[in-house]
Parts: structure tokens; C-alpha cells; sequence
């Protein structure tokens, strides 16, 4: 089995339905090229954590081909992609999400690449907003006092500061346009490529995230174990960002402050245990900040 591909859909029908199209024009894109002629075959995965829209019945009746994992709860999205990872016959596995659609060729150029670069464990292709712009897609890994100066607003309200200005800069890469090839920390997990020897070495995603964060503490592990993390604008996909997220746009909001306390708690922390419970509690203040500020709009 050459490629494996997962998507983790909720609520989503619509966007859902575009993906599924444009990914199956591409499988057969895929197919049809020379180099992959011997070794073509394409599995997808689609679960669904219990979509109330109706993603589930659509995949089914129309798109008999995807091979549809509906469970009866929301898992999350880490639980849900370990749950196709483990069927997954692969190569290499794709994580798409439900709200992109991938542009012609992007498949082949994105399983090219890691011939041309062997030391590569995960390939991002550069994502583009609706409108055709280019999404800013990539970051590096958050520092805590970087992430402290964004969830404060400071970096926000004295980008000209030496201190928290260029912080927020060099943590969403701003100076950046996403235009060139080169190694990242994180891309975004939309739409990421990997090999399937980063299972077995590096393990899959930490279902301890619910949602946000896990792909960002995915990548460091995969950057600690040796490999490179790459991004190439040579594939495109598009990128309805943010649409089941912004349904539920308060609990992602605590989601992201307990994901982001989590990653900090693993890889951060350096064995002092008396800093979890002011973290914590810090993290957890300034994400009801957030929910009043949000509701107060």
C-alpha cells in the first residue's frame, strides 16, 4: 500500500463533501503517473466523530469508497486519527482535514519529496485561504513566556517592542511569507505527510490533547528523534480554516490553554514540579479572560 489517507470530520457535511470530491479526482491523478505505476494503491480513512449533520450518511451513500469510521462520541482529534492510524497499511499516511480541498498534483509532489530529501519524517504543502491567498501555516515551537505575551495581548499592542513584539514575530513567523521551501518546527495539521516509520519510532498522536496542541507536540517529538520537518509550496491545498472549531468556540478556547499547559508540562518544565500549579492555574485564568473578552464582542 503506497499512501494511506485520514480525515477526522464533526459537523462539517458540506466541506466534507467538497474534500472527498477533490480527493478522489486526485487519487485517480495519482494513479496515472508513470513513477507510481507499480505501486499505487490509496486507502482513506474518514471517522467521524458524531457529526449531528449528517457527514457520516453522506460519506456513506455517496462515497462508498472512503473507508468511514462513525463513532457514537466525540473523541477528539488526536483519539480519532490513532483510531485509522491503526488500520492504516501505508507508506507514507496523510492527516487532511474535512475543511480543505487539495489541489491537482499535489499528492505526487508531496510523496516526491521525501525521496529528494531522506532525512525528511513529515511534509506540509503550503495552504491557501479560501479567497486563493497564501495561509500562514507554519510556526515555531512556543516558548512559555512567548505564548504569556500573546494570550496577554502585549505582543498585540506593542508590536514596535524589542521584547514582546518580536517575540510574537518569530513564534508565528511573520517575517516569513511561505513562499520558499524549508525546514519547519510546526506546520499546521491540515494537511501533513508522513512516513510510516514515525509510527514506529516516534509513536502516534498524545490522545491526552483533545484538540489543539497535539499536532504541535507530535512535531517536537518527531524533531527530537532526528527528522526534519519540511515545508514546500510546490503542493498547494486549500484551507476553509477554523469551521468546526469556530462552532464550538469557547470550549476550544480552554481546549488550547489545557493543550498548551500540557505540552509546556512534558517538554518544558525541566523537573520542576512547583511551577505545574501556577502554570495551571495561570493558563486557565487568562482562557476565562479570553471567553469574557469573546463574549463581551
Amino acid at each position: 500500500m503506497l499512501l494511506s489517507i485520514v480525515i477526522v470530520s464533526w459537523n462539517t457535511r458540506d466541506l466534507l463533501r467538497a474534500c472527498l470530491v477533490a480527493l478522489q479526482a486526485e487519487i485517480e491523478r495519482l494513479k496515472s503517473e508513470s513513477d507510481f505505476a507499480s505501486h499505487n494503491d490509496v486507502e482513506v480513512f474518514l471517522v467521524d466523530n458524531a457529526s449531528a449533520d449528517g457527514s457520516a450518511d453522506m460519506a456513506r451513500s455517496e462515497h462508498p469508497w472512503v473507508h468511514l469510521i462513525a463513532n457514537d462520541q466525540n473523541l477528539g482529534f488526536a483519539k480519532a486519527n490513532n483510531q485509522a492510524f491503526k488500520l492504516a497499511g501505508g507508506d507514507y499516511i496523510l492527516l487532511l482535514n474535512p475543511d480543505t480541498e487539495i489541489k491537482p498534483g499535489a499528492l505526487a509532489t508531496l510523496l516526491r519529496f521525501f525521496a529528494k530529501h531522506p532525512r525528511c519524517g513529515v511534509v506540509a504543502p503550503q495552504l491557501l485561504n479560501s479567497d486563493g491567498s497564501i495561509q500562514r501555516s507554519c510556526r515555531e515551537f512556543p516558548t512559555f513566556t512567548g505564548m504569556l505575551y500573546e494570550l496577554l495581548g502585549l505582543s498585540r499592542l506593542f508590536p514596535a517592542s524589542s521584547k514582546f513584539g518580536k517575540e510574537f514575530r518569530r513564534y508565528k513567523m511573520l517575517d516569513w511569507n511561505h513562499d520558499d521551501e524549508r525546514c519547519v518546527d510546526q506546520p499546521e495539521g491540515a494537511c501533513l505527510m508522513v512516513k510510516r516509520e514515525i509510527f514506529e519510532k516516534v509513536g502516534s498522536l498524545d490522545e491526552g490533547y483533545f484538540m489543539l496542541f497535539e499536532e504541535v507536540d507530535w512535531c517536537f517529538r518527531i524533531i527530537q528523534s532526528g527528522y526534519e520537518i519540511w515545508f514546500t509550496p510546490s503542493a498547494q491545498v486549500v484551507h476553509h480554516y477554523g469551521q468546526s472549531i469556530k462552532q464550538v468556540k469557547v470550549p476550544m478556547i480552554i481546549s488550547s490553554h489545557k493543550g498548551l499547559y500540557r505540552f509546556w508540562h512534558k517538554h518544558y518544565r525541566g523537573g520542576r514540579w512547583w511551577l505545574d500549579g501556577i502554570a495551571y492555574c495561570g493558563l486557565m485564568s487568562l482562557a476565562y479572560l479570553r471567553i469574557a473578552m469573546y463574549k463581551l464582542r
